[in-house]
């Protein structure tokens, strides 16, 4: 490993964030923890002594203020990785306005890469979104992407992972001839507080499986090996140890397995339709970007 990274790890108060910080902050790497708690947030970063700030995904404001600030501290980002997300329970709307689970898990982090974009570029980095198998995901639609129609958490949650993958081909396509790479991964099913907070009879049931610790054993991954490929990716080149664009599970370049996710058109179309419901946050010069 040559010189040392800048990694902003969002999600970092806890679960596979919180490992990756750990890990990342061992192997000699400058950590930037980001969490909503400010409790474990703190305490993550007083661990390893890193700097720590605290966004609330919920609302945008933070976003926006977690950039400024971000932008302040660092002249250089190497690496990004929106780890932050959750399923939720019963459907929502943040004070912006959108169902929770869209704006946690999709627009929040698509927002601060945004915000954070002139100096992700200027830096050569790498962008990492924490996504899911999405195989049992249903299809995502643009013009309901708030879940008006039909909504129940795992859906919403699917939903939400399907379009981490079409962000990450869309900022590839749109950035990687900039100096940009960027990468999305599945951490396999890992025992966290992940769903703590869930309605869904499958997240629960999930979870309670994973107080067994016979089954937990067997079908649960640590905290450790689940933030191993944020890791590993953040610490690797794209280029020569992984591919810009592409989807990862257990460090190996796989299709994700939903048609929705390898669909360009759709990664364009998610890109334009996030824009424009972000329209007033976003920088000026960042309005409009190729479609060819």
């Amino acid at each position: 490993m040559s010189d040392t990274k800048v990694v902003v790890v969002t999600g970092a108060s806890d679960g596979i964030g919180a490992a990756a910080a750990r890990k990342l902050h061992a192997d000699g790497q400058t950590v930037v923890v980001v969490g909503r708690s400010a409790e474990k947030t703190r305490t993550v970063a007083a661990e390893i002594g890193a700097d720590s700030f605290v966004a609330d995904f919920t609302r945008l404001d933070d976003v926006e203020r977690l950039a400024a600030e971000l932008r302040a501290a660092y002249p250089r980002i190497d690496v990004l990785a929106n780890n932050a997300g959750g399923v939720f329970g019963t459907r929502t709307k943040t004070v912006d306005g959108f169902e929770k689970t869209f704006q946690v898990n999709h627009l929040a982090p698509y927002l601060l890469t945004r915000l954070l974009l002139d100096v992700l570029i200027a830096s050569r980095a790498s962008v990492l979104q924490t996504s899911s198998t999405v195989r049992f995901a249903k299809e995502i639609h643009l013009d309901d992407l708030d879940h008006d129609r039909s909504y129940d958490p795992v859906h919403a949650y699917g939903a939400s992972k399907l379009e981490n993958i079409l962000f990450t081909t869309e900022l590839h396509r749109r950035h990687h001839a900039d100096g940009l790479s960027a990468a999305c991964f599945y951490p396999g099913n890992v025992r966290t507080n992940f769903a703590s907070d869930t309605t869904s009879a499958i997240m629960r049931t999930v979870r309670f499986l994973g107080t067994k610790p016979v089954i937990r054993n067997i079908l649960l991954s640590t905290p450790e090996q689940g933030a191993d490929q944020i890791v590993w990716l953040a610490e690797t080149t794209p280029g020569k140890d992984w591919r810009s664009g592409a989807y990862y599970y257990k460090r190996k370049d796989v299709p994700p397995k939903n048609p929705q996710a390898l669909d360009a058109d759709l990664a364009r179309d998610l890109w334009d339709r996030s824009e424009e419901l972000l329209a007033g946050r976003l920088p000026a010069s960042a309005q409009q970007a190729p479609r060819s």
